[in-house]
């Protein structure tokens, strides 16, 4: 049986058939992570052409993939305040607190690796619900009490490696960090077949990252209670949400998440010090609003922030193999952080045609 075909103009309901409604399919180059996807590999192609050492597994590709593995973290980090329609400028002093717990525990209280990683984490997660309490008690903008947390914390953290190091950092390394510094999956084999030289063993903690985010966010409840929180804090609390405690608990998984990435940024260079975290500003909110989440909340892209965070990296690494200085390497990712910026609003006031249009 097929579908009457209707006149433009003809009454539906007199008629008792119902109009087939047209499907709009958007060409694929408008899906944003596919158009990531698409400029990464592109991207990596050329500056491949252009110098072949680009394409070196061991010497570029494997710490590139090392960096924006942490980088992914940091971008993870900021996203989940962002979907709270908050924002986190201390994400960087926030990971250099986690790491200092961690270095302190490896270094004087000889714990082993498992357990400063721990150890890192929960400082992290108490300095973000502790920013995330001081926010909801206080009704001060986020922007200023984690612009005022990330000065307070440099100064603390400054303090703390004055007071307890010579060398103003951490240096004992415990069992297993080396290796999972250096080593790949090409170092893990099952019989005769065995993981690509190229992925470190530290990416597994991206890994992690990205899964239990993508759940929170796809499959639970309080997952969908964030991004109301963050698309309507007025209609969130009059379904009964518990807004305060949502945004406390944005808070505190963007400080566990900010401590992971310092303890990885601190493995990867092999000491824990103070200044772990100091370029950690631009890349979290590159990497997340270039993956496709708002920066007024409410929708977050986890995969894309994996692969924003990838795109800056092979920018970043590409032109400092072809010789570009880092005042000029700023202004091209000031640049991407605009367009990214400018494309976050466009995307706003499409949302809002539509829904204007709906109703």
């Amino acid at each position: 049986m097929t579908t009457p075909v209707l006149p433009p103009g003809t009454d539906t309901e007199s008629t008792g058939t119902t109009a087939p409604r047209p499907v709009h399919r958007l060409p694929f180059w408008v899906n944003q992570r596919l158009g990531l996807l698409v400029l990464v590999i592109g991207l990596g192609a050329l500056f491949g052409v252009l110098q072949p050492a680009f394409l070196d597994e061991r010497l570029v590709l494997f710490p590139l993939v090392r960096d924006v593995s942490t980088l992914t973290v940091v971008a993870l980090a900021q996203m989940v305040v962002l979907s709270v329609g908050h924002m986190n400028l201390a994400v960087g002093r926030m990971a250099a607190f986690g790491a200092l717990f961690a270095g302190f525990g490896y270094d004087r209280l000889d714990l082993p690796l498992p357990l400063g990683l721990l150890l890192c984490l929960l400082a992290g997660a108490a300095i973000g619900a502790l920013t995330g309490w001081i926010i909801t008690r206080t009704g001060v903008s986020s922007f200023v009490v984690t612009l005022a947390m990330d000065f307070a914390l440099l100064g603390l953290v400054s303090l703390l490696y004055s007071a307890v190091t010579e060398n103003a950092a951490f240096t004992s390394k415990p069992s297993g960090l080396a290796e999972l510094r250096s080593y790949s999956l090409a170092d893990i084999c099952v019989g005769p077949v065995c993981g690509s030289p190229v992925i470190p063993q530290l990416a597994q903690f991206t890994v992690l990252a990205l899964v239990g985010l993508g759940f929170l966010y796809a499959r639970t409840r309080i997952g969908r209670e964030l991004l109301l929180t963050g698309a309507n804090p007025a209609a969130a609390e009059l379904s009964g949400i518990p807004t305060g405690r949502r945004l406390i608990l944005a808070h505190t998984l963007s400080g566990l998440l900010a401590a992971l990435a310092g303890f990885m940024a601190a493995v990867g260079t092999g000491t824990f010090r103070a200044s772990i975290g100091d370029d950690f500003m631009l890349p979290s909110f590159l990497g997340s609003v270039l993956g496709g989440t708002l920066l007024t909340g409410g929708v977050v892209s986890v995969l894309g922030a994996l692969l924003g965070t990838s795109l800056v990296g092979v920018i970043r690494k590409g032109l400092d193999l072809l010789g570009v200085g880092l005042e000029s390497l700023n202004i091209y990712l000031g640049c991407v952080l605009l367009l990214a910026l400018s494309a976050d609003r466009v995307r706003t006031v499409v949302a809002h045609r539509k829904v204007v249009r709906s109703t």
